[in-house]
């Protein structure tokens, strides 16, 4: 297997991200899903409206979600619906609501805790898909970016509960807080494979903005605040490896408040996800850095 080129930008602008895209040579076809993350109302630190618009609007893209697992203002479609008009989605193009007229079933083969997963019914609709994920800490993962976003992300709610608990079916929050953890972190890379299988890897690309480094995710109503300071846009056609990029550019900052994001990273042994992932075929760990700059 080549080793996979992640691409990447200083310039956190609409003009950087499209650039990023631009820099993977691909153009996606049929109907193009946005997959984001709308953020928890409270929250603040979700890629901005005016940052993804231009690029989202150049492809036809639709924005798409999918509702929580966990009580607040995403866990119903009437309140996830509200958000997608609140933090301004709505103004800048289609968006749609994945698991709103239910859930699809996706196999997982070989996977190391999963041997199916449950994604919004309306991925079905779709022909290929950008991941664009804002790369962060998270409370439970340890850091949250592409393969967070296309396991849990694209999960249905129930998906999301299956995938948190290991398939096991368990579906009360204190099953949720209280599951094997790196079992939930292999279950997101088993996630993962079924998505990626499921839409054709040569559907799906990943573009990472490594800006607003909060140790917490967007699904936290009061993140705390970063600590250190922004540093790019990343793209590949290799979820792993972009991952893995916006990993090590946090160890590699000069910044000395990268220490909170990396103490997050490690003590939720973050990067197991992207271990078990690479285990699994998804990706590469060993890439490429290209500057765009």
């Amino acid at each position: 297997m080549e080793t996979p080129i992640v691409y990447f930008t200083r310039d956190i602008s609409p003009e950087g991200l499209k650039k990023a895209f631009a820099a993977l040579g691909v153009e996606l076809k049929g109907k193009v899903a946005v997959k984001i993350s709308t953020g928890e109302p409270g929250g603040h630190n979700f890629l901005d409206p005016a940052l993804i618009a231009p690029l989202v609007q150049q492809l036809n893209g639709v924005i798409v979600e999918c509702n929580t697992a966990y009580a607040g203002r995403r866990d119903t479609t009437e309140a996830h619906w509200q958000t997608f008009k609140d933090h301004g989605f709505t103004a800048i193009a289609p968006c749609d609501l994945m698991d709103e007229d239910g859930e699809i079933s996706l196999p997982v083969e070989g996977g190391f805790r999963l041997k199916e997963n449950f994604v919004g019914a309306h991925l079905k609709n779709y022909g290929s898909m950008l991941m664009l994920s804002h790369f962060k800490g998270h409370p439970m993962a340890g850091l949250g970016g592409a393969l967070k976003n296309m396991s849990i992300g694209v999960a249905s709610a129930h998906g999301k509960q299956w995938i948190h608990t290991s398939g096991s079916g368990e579906t009360s929050f204190e099953a949720l807080m209280n599951a094997d953890h790196d079992g939930f972190l292999e279950s997101m890379a088993d996630a993962d494979q079924s998505v990626m299988n499921y839409m054709g890897r040569e559907n799906i690309v990943y573009v990472n903005v490594a800006n607003k480094l909060s140790v917490d995710c967007d699904c936290c109503a009061e993140p705390a605040p970063p600590e250190m300071m922004d540093i790019g846009i990343f793209a590949s056609l290799d979820p792993v490896a972009v991952d893995q990029a916006c990993v090590d550019a946090v160890y590699a900052s000069p910044d000395p408040g990268k220490a909170a994001l990396i103490e997050r990273m490690e003590t939720r042994n973050g990067v197991h996800t992207l271990e078990a992932a690479e285990k699994l075929g998804l990706g590469s760990r060993t890439y490429t850095l290209q500057e765009l700059d």
